[in-house]
């Protein structure tokens, strides 16, 4: 019987992408989109299943009787029973590392567009504005530069360490808060938390969804940053708490940019949606993994899980 590859969300990688060469190890089904009721027939006879954001838990692995691996087209697996899997004995793999260079690019994208009031003035040209100025620039939004600012990074795992190392290139002075409380780097100054809120004019998110970090920044700990502070999140939605923080926006004294909310797409009853001061916030649909090198990265690396299982199977 021919081995069954089946991918449930292809959508997520994007079409510019090619993933034919996973024909190499069989027949190759693939699916846009897979919503819960469809699920049950794509992987009933599939040997290997490729999802990134569809939920393969006890019930679906009860139903595929012939799965004896998973491939996440992510570095995370919390879409994934992974007790469960290893109780059927059904390998689970990931593919780490793949988005680094993107989400540390979009990370400084969201940084310089928020700190020189890019929207602003790209806004007062293309508007005629500037074309009636008596002077041969405008000064209307004073930005400072970031070097010499101090930057918290909340979750050095590898994004955040290199997020940290171009920081530290820019001349600003990095310091980090441990979510998990083990990690002792070395390289930069490890701080609390409130040491972090209180004195950094830069913070950015790069940590994973847990019990330590859900709302980790709410009501009270926004009332310890510096006002004009800059706050990033390129983690995961659910680390802050969005009403407390379109509530903190609304006062006009932070700027934020997310890349990540605790429901996606963003709900049009977001308070986010409605805020004033909207000129302080910049939200992009969670695409900070997906550059073109990025994404090619990823479906090699899926590639390479399958290659390697098949063989270590032999």
């Amino acid at each position: 019987m021919k081995r069954v590859i089946t991918v449930l969300d292809r959508k997520t990688l994007g079409d510019d992408i090619s993933i034919e060469k996973l024909k190499d190890f069989g027949e190759l089904r693939i699916y846009s989109t897979t919503k819960r009721g469809d699920l049950e027939g794509r992987i009933k006879e599939a040997d290997i299943i490729v999802t990134n954001k569809v939920v393969i838990d006890k019930w679906a692995m009860d139903r595929a009787l012939n799965l004896k691996l998973i491939c996440v087209a992510a570095t995370g697996m919390n879409n994934i029973d992974l007790e469960y899997a290893k109780k059927r004995n059904i390998a689970v793999k990931n593919v780490k590392g793949y988005s680094t260079y993107s989400v540390v690019q979009h990370t400084f994208a969201m940084l310089f567009y928020l700190l020189e009031k890019l929207r602003y003035y790209d806004m007062i040209v293309k508007g005629g504005i500037w074309t009636k100025n008596e002077i041969f620039t405008c000064l209307d939004r004073p930005f400072h530069e970031i070097r010499g600012k101090r930057w918290g990074i909340i979750g050095l795992g590898e994004i955040g360490l290199e997020v940290a190392r171009v920081a530290r290139s820019f001349g600003c002075e990095v310091v980090y808060y441990s979510t998990s409380g083990k990690n002792d780097n070395s390289e930069f100054q490890r701080v609390s938390l409130d040491t972090l809120l209180n004195s950094c004019d830069i913070i950015s998110i790069h940590a994973p969804l847990n019990e330590k970090t859900k709302d980790l920044i709410g009501k009270e700990e926004f009332s310890k940053m510096k006002k004009g502070v800059i706050l990033l999140n390129l983690g995961r939605g659910g680390i802050i708490n969005e009403y407390e923080l379109a509530n903190r926006v609304s006062e006009g004294d932070i700027y934020v940019g997310l890349d990540v909310l605790e429901r996606e797409p963003i709900a049009k009853d977001h308070p986010l949606m409605y805020i004033r001061n909207s000129d302080n916030v910049l939200i992009t649909p969670h695409i900070a993994w997906t550059s073109v090198e990025a994404r090619k990265r990823l479906v090699d690396g899926i590639y390479q899980n399958i290659k390697t299982f098949l063989e270590e199977g032999k």
